[in-house]
Order: structure tokens, then C-alpha cells, then sequence
């Protein structure tokens, strides 16, 4: 596992001694945005980690007993079509967790102790990304299927992820103003979740997550950001319906022409049947032309 991630470290950290930035064109935090597709050739490169710790939630009144979840995602995406209209990807994602009130750090232990943490490889997905208005190039739509590869959602108290397969639709907008000096991002994000009932308590349901990002670019290499989340599952035939609501804001910086990082907090305010915790996210993207 550490060779892994130090493989991928190396992957990223190349293109810092490899390119320079220019400042006479945009950057890749400015032009590229979610909204925004490859051109052929061109290969997109995410590693996004999210660390959420907990110790409050919905179900009981106080502090609870702190739990840590851990998610290290993995997106690549190349372009296919010679209008820039289409895009391929895949995604994997890697979770450690652990409970009965262990360190939040711990999760990066990855022991998979008894009754107290789990970890592995949880599933995968295949996605494509296209602009659906040839006339309104910030607008695009990514639809992906994720196949779980837990054998079971919880095993001696503890949970790793969910037992089932996941039809995710992205509807993703943004535009800028004040001389590119501001950037409003916007999406929908819809998950369709199905399989045995018994298997997850997920299953039969349907995610709705609206999200708004607020960008000031104080240079074109640096931006600082805020944003506000909403997730309402609702019933298809699970008995089980949630919502949260969460804010939070961060910072984006261009390191060269190739790499960018990012750093973003939030903060769950609010929900039902959820737990009311916070998140430290850092990721790295790779852009190579």
C-alpha cells in the first residue's frame, strides 16, 4: 500500500520540474473546470482525499464516541472526440475507517483491527462526460456506473462502504465575471443506488446533491473558494431516508502548467439519520496536454 501511494506521489510531482507556468494564458484552475471537456489527447489526472471525523450525530443526543472515514478517490479521464464533446473516464476509490473512539489519524494505520477498522479497495467505476449543447460549452453532463467489491458493508461493527451499484448523473455549470476575477460553479449530482435490500441500506434509494462554488482569484495561479452542499436521499423502497446539509471553503493553486492542489474544509450543520461531523480534503490533479 505505501509503495502505491508513493508511486502516485511520483506520477504527480513530475510535471513540477518538467514545466513552468505562463502567465499569459489562463491557468488550469481558471479554464478547466468541472464543466469543461478534454480535447483528444489531452489526459486528466485526479487524486482526491477526503478525511470525515465524527463525534456527534442525528441518532443520539451528546458526544458519541469518535469515527473517521477515509476515502481516496482516483478519476482519469482522456477526450475522444475531435469536437471536444466527449469524454471517457475511469474511477477507483480506496477507504480506510475506524470507530470506538480511535484518533482520526488512525485511519491512515490502515490495520484493519478487530472490531475497531477496516480498509481496502471498494469499488470501481467506469464514466463518460459529454456536452450535450454544442452552442453552451460550460455545461456537461458525466454519467458513471460504480461496481461495489465489498463482500459486506459491515463486518464485526464496523462499516467500509456501500454493498451496491451506484448509477451516478452529474449536471455540471459555471461561468465567470468581474473580469475572471469571480466564478460561480454549480452542480447536480443524482445516484441511483440498487441491489438486495438486505445487502446495504443504501440500496433502493436516490441521492439528490445540489452544490454552489464560489471562486475568487486573487491571480490567476490562486484562487480561494466557498461552497454549500445538500444530500436528500429519498425512499424507493429501502425504509430508509437521510439528509445533511454542509459548508465549508478552501483554496486551489496552479504549482505549474501541469499540476494543481487544493485544500477544502467543511462542516456538516445540519441532517437526519446522518452523522454531524467535519471534513479535511486535499487533492491533486494532473492535467497533461
Amino acid at each position: 500500500m505505501k509503495n502505491l501511494i508513493f508511486s502516485i506521489s511520483l506520477l504527480f510531482c513530475l510535471p513540477l520540474f518538467a514545466q513552468e507556468g505562463d502567465e499569459s494564458q489562463k491557468s488550469v484552475i481558471q479554464e478547466y473546470t468541472p464543466s469543461k471537456l478534454l480535447e483528444i489527447g489531452q489526459w486528466d489526472i485526479k487524486w482526491f482525499n477526503n478525511l470525515y471525523t465524527q463525534t456527534n450525530s442525528t441518532f443520539t443526543s451528546g458526544k458519541e464516541p469518535r469515527e473517521s472515514y477515509f476515502t481516496s478517490s482516483l478519476e482519469v479521464f482522456t477526450g475522444v472526440s475531435k469536437e471536444n464533446r466527449l469524454n471517457v473516464g475511469v474511477f477507483a476509490e480506496l477507504r480506510s475507517n475506524v470507530i470506538n473512539d480511535r484518533n482520526a489519524l488512525d485511519v491512515f494505520k490502515f490495520d484493519g483491527e478487530t472490531n475497531s477498522a477496516r480498509s481496502g479497495l471498494t469499488s470501481f467505476a467506469v464514466a463518460v462526460k459529454f456536452s450535450p449543447l454544442r452552442k453552451v460549452s460550460n455545461f456537461s453532463v458525466l454519467s458513471a456506473f460504480h461496481i461495489p467489491l465489498v463482500d459486506n458493508e459491515v463486518e464485526n461493527g464496523v462499516f467500509l462502504d456501500q454493498k451496491g451499484f451506484i448509477w451516478q448523473n452529474k449536471l455540471f455549470y459555471d461561468f465567470s465575471f468581474s473580469e475572471d476575477k469571480f466564478q460561480l460553479y454549480t452542480e447536480l449530482n443524482t445516484e441511483f443506488n440498487f441491489g438486495k435490500s438486505e445487502d446495504s441500506f443504501a440500496n433502493n434509494s436516490l441521492n439528490l446533491v445540489p452544490g454552489l462554488f464560489l471562486s475568487y482569484f486573487p491571480s490567476q495561479k490562486f484562487t480561494l473558494l466557498v461552497l454549500a452542499q445538500h444530500n436528500q436521499r429519498l425512499d424507493l423502497g429501502n425504509d430508509f431516508e437521510q439528509n445533511f446539509s454542509s459548508f465549508g471553503g478552501g483554496a486551489k493553486y496552479q504549482i505549474s502548467r501541469v499540476l494543481n492542489v487544493e485544500a477544502l474544509y467543511t462542516n456538516f450543520i445540519w441532517g437526519h439519520n446522518t452523522g454531524l461531523g467535519e471534513t479535511f480534503n486535499l487533492g491533486l490533479r494532473a492535467l497533461f496536454h
